[in-house]
C-alpha cells in the first residue's frame, strides 16, 4: 500500500475513520457529513482511514458496505482509503522510538496478574488503572525477558502531575490531570497497535488539521495529546459533536433497531433527505430553513453553531423531510426508485399489470408518500382482484345498508353509461349525478370510494376509478353491493 503523507496542500484536512465492526451507524454518516462539509467549505481535502486493528470484532464485508453507503449519500472522499492493518510496520517502528526517547516502557505483565490488580483496585473502591510495576525494570532485566522472547506490550509512560489542555471547537477549552490518565498500551503483543496509537501515528501522518468525532471520544483526547508531545508532533484541533439520542434521550443504539445508515435506505429514505436531516441533528443554521441541498450546506455550515447537548431523533420530522423530496422527484424517477419495493411485493404478478398502469399508480400516490417503501401498503388496492373489508366499513355514517346499496346500485348505472373515463370526467359527471338526485357527496362518494379501495383511507374515487378503468370499477361496486 501507497504509504499517506502530510497534506501537501497545507490546508484544511479532514478524515472519517470507521471501524468495520458493523454496519455504518446514522451517527457514524453524521460524523462523515460533518468532516466532509467542513472540509469542502474551507477548500480543503476529506480522507477515509478503515480502522480495523481490532481483530476480535472485525466483521468480513464491514469495510464495503461503509464505502456502499458512503457514496450512496454522496460523501466522496479524496484519495484512496487508508487501511490499518496494512500499516502494522508503520505502528511497530514508532513505537519502540517512544521507548528509546524515555516516553514509553516495556511491560511483561500477564493476564492473570493485570486482572489480579484490577480486582485488588475494586475492592478498595479505586479506578481501574495499571499501577506501573513494570515502568521503573532495570534494563538488565528488561533485556533478559526480551532474550527470552516472554510476551509484552508497549505503554506509554504518562508524566505525573501535568495538566492536560486543549481548545475543542465545540465545549472550548477543556483541562484533564495526567494522573487520571493510564498508562495506555500503545502495541499489543501479538504487533498490532491499540486504537490510540494507530490513530496519532496515521493523523499525523496523513495532516489532518481537523478531527471531528463523536463526544465518546473525549476521554482519550488527553491521551491523544499526550502521545502528541511524546512524539514532538502537533496535535490537530478537535472538535467533539453531540450524540444522536433515541426518544428515551439515550445514545441512538444499534441494539434499538434501525440506527444503522442502511437501514433507512431500505426503506426509502432519499440520501438527499437523509443528509438534510441528519445535518440539522446536532447543528443550527440560525434561520428558518429547513431543506438543503448539500451546495447549501457546505456553505452555511458552521462549527461554531454546533450544540453541545445531544439532538433527538425524531422520525416524524425526517419523514417531513423526506416527503418534500419525493415529491420533488420526476415521474419517472420515482417510478424507477418505487418498482423495486412493488416486485418485492407482487413478483412476478407485477409483470400482468402494463408499464403505464404501474406508473399511473404511483405518480397517484406521491404527494401521500413519506418513504419509498410506504408504496406497496399504500397501492395494494390497485394490484389484487379481491378486496377484504367488512360491510360496515360501506355505511356513511347514521345512513343504513338499504341506502348505501341503492346509492351505489344508481351510480354504478350512471358510470356504466359513461363513455368519457378519466378523472375530470369521472369527477364532473358524478359530482352533477349526485346533485340531480339529491344526494350528499358523503352518502354517495363514500360507499363508493370505499367500494373501489375496500379502505377507510385511500385516494379519492376518481382518482382511483380512473387508474381501475370502467370494467373492474363496475366490478368492484357490484362486489360492494353484494356484500350490503
Amino acid at each position: 500500500m501507497k504509504r499517506v503523507t502530510h497534506n501537501k496542500k497545507g490546508g484544511v484536512k479532514t478524515r472519517m475513520a470507521p471501524s468495520p465492526t458493523g454496519k455504518l451507524h446514522i451517527g457514524g454518516l453524521r460524523t462523515a457529513l460533518y468532516n466532509y462539509l467542513f472540509a469542502k467549505q474551507k477548500g480543503g481535502e476529506f480522507w477515509l482511514r478503515i480502522e480495523d486493528t481490532d481483530r476480535t470484532r472485525f466483521v468480513p464485508g464491514a469495510t464495503e458496505e461503509i464505502f456502499a453507503m458512503l457514496k450512496w449519500a454522496g460523501l466522496k472522499w479524496d484519495g484512496d482509503p487508508a487501511v490499518q492493518s496494512k500499516r502494522l510496520e508503520i505502528y511497530q517502528k514508532y513505537a519502540p522510538e517512544l521507548i528509546k526517547s524515555g516516553q514509553a516502557y516495556y511491560c511483561f505483565c500477564t493476564s492473570e496478574e493485570l486482572e489480579k490488580m484490577r480486582g485488588e483496585q475494586q475492592a478498595k473502591k479505586m479506578a481501574p488503572k495499571y499501577d506501573g510495576r513494570c515502568r521503573h525494570l532495570p534494563t538488565a532485566k528488561i533485556k533478559q525477558k526480551l532474550s527470552k522472547n516472554l510476551p509484552h506490550v508497549i505503554r506509554l509512560k504518562v508524566p505525573e502531575n501535568k495538566t492536560v489542555e486543549f481548545d475543542d471547537g465545540v465545549y472550548g477549552k477543556i483541562k484533564y490531570n495526567s494522573d487520571d490518565v493510564d498508562d495506555q498500551v500503545l502495541l499489543k503483543s501479538d504487533g498490532y497497535p491499540t486504537y490510540h496509537l494507530a490513530v496519532v501515528v496515521d493523523d499525523h501522518e496523513m495532516g489532518v488539521t481537523h478531527v471531528l468525532r463523536g463526544e465518546e471520544w473525549l476521554p482519550s483526547t488527553p491521551k491523544h495529546i499526550l502521545l502528541y508531545q511524546a512524539f514532538g508532533w502537533q496535535p490537530p484541533i478537535y472538535c467533539h459533536l453531540p450524540n444522536i439520542l433515541g426518544a428515551n434521550k439515550k445514545k441512538l443504539s444499534k441494539r434499538e433497531g434501525d440506527a444503522s445508515a442502511e437501514d433507512f435506505k431500505n426503506k426509502g429514505y432519499l440520501p438527499e433527505a437523509l443528509i438534510n436531516y441528519i445535518a440539522l441533528l446536532g447543528w443550527n443554521p440560525g434561520t428558518k430553513q429547513e431543506i438543503f441541498s448539500m451546495e447549501e450546506l457546505v456553505k452555511q455550515f458552521d462549527i461554531k453553531k454546533l450544540h453541545k447537548s445531544g439532538a433527538i431523533f425524531d422520525l416524524k420530522k425526517l419523514d417531513n423531510i423526506n416527503g418534500q423530496y419525493i415529491r420533488k422527484l420526476k415521474s419517472k424517477e420515482l417510478i424507477n426508485f418505487c418498482r423495486p419495493y412493488l416486485t418485492e411485493v407482487y413478483g412476478d404478478a407485477l409483470q400482468n399489470y402494463s408499464d403505464e398502469y404501474v406508473a399511473s399508480v404511483v405518480t397517484l400516490e406521491q404527494e401521500r408518500l413519506k418513504k419509498l417503501s410506504d408504496i406497496t401498503a399504500s397501492t395494494q388496492l390497485f394490484f389484487t382482484d379481491n378486496l377484504e373489508y367488512d360491510a360496515k366499513l360501506l355505511i356513511w355514517k347514521k345512513s343504513d345498508k338499504t341506502a348505501m346499496s341503492d346509492n351505489l346500485t344508481i351510480i354504478k348505472q350512471k358510470l356504466a353509461d359513461m363513455g368519457e373515463w378519466d378523472k375530470p370526467n369521472l369527477e364532473k359527471e358524478i359530482l352533477q349525478f349526485i346533485k340531480d338526485k339529491k344526494l350528499t357527496n358523503g352518502e354517495a362518494l363514500w360507499p363508493l370510494r370505499v367500494a373501489l379501495s375496500g379502505q377507510e383511507n385511500s385516494p379519492g374515487p376518481f382518482e382511483i376509478a380512473a387508474i381501475l378503468g370502467k370494467q373492474e370499477s363496475l366490478r368492484r361496486i357490484k362486489a360492494a353491493v353484494d356484500k350490503l
